[in-house]
């Protein structure tokens, strides 16, 4: 029964062409989360759902991280069953092999509950979202951050930086693929 009512909810969504979009910014320290809801007919309109930042504790060892962030993210998947997630591509500097590699832990946890609830998997360059979002490719995480805010009319500050990099994923996406 569970899972037809799930079904059911995501064609409902699909069906008025109103897909809600989940973006992460994944991190060890804090990984960043915005989840917003498209209309793409009969005009383009964008409703934020809820965004935040889930902040594993620093002295817990790396597989208690890995599960908060598991556990937190598969809640917000259950309480709003969003159609598409977008995760920003992989970037790693070759002075900090170390760093991808304990990103690729969240990002592998991220890819499982995509697989699990049966959740598109979107991935996209930092420059092609910021270049979507905010006009420039190359535009700073506080530059990022106040196009965010502005456009989803959020008073200023509020938003964690990891939060606003994930609204940023979700806008990006939903301003990509409006045509």
């Amino acid at each position: 029964m569970r899972i037809l009512i799930f079904l059911m909810k995501k064609w409902k969504s699909l069906q008025l062409n109103k897909p809600i979009v989940l973006g992460v910014d994944p991190g060890l320290r804090a990984t960043g989360y915005g989840l917003i809801e498209v209309v793409y007919q009969p005009d383009y309109r964008v409703k934020l759902l809820e965004a935040g930042t889930i902040n594993p504790r620093q002295q817990d060892p790396l597989e208690k991280r890995i599960f908060k962030i598991h556990q937190n993210l598969g809640d917000i998947i259950q309480q709003y069953s969003p159609q598409v997630m977008v995760l920003e591509k992989l970037y790693a500097h070759h002075k900090h092999p170390t760093t991808a590699s304990l990103l690729g832990h969240v990002r592998g946890v991220i890819c499982l509950l995509c697989a699990q609830h049966g959740i598109r998997l979107v991935e996209h360059s930092v420059k092609r979202i910021r270049k979507s979002v905010v006009g420039n490719g190359n535009a700073t995480k506080q530059q990022t951050q106040r196009a965010v805010e502005q456009f989803l009319r959020i008073p200023d500050q509020k938003l964690t930086l990891d939060a606003s990099d994930a609204l940023a994923l979700a806008l990006g996406f939903g301003h990509m693929n409006r045509f």
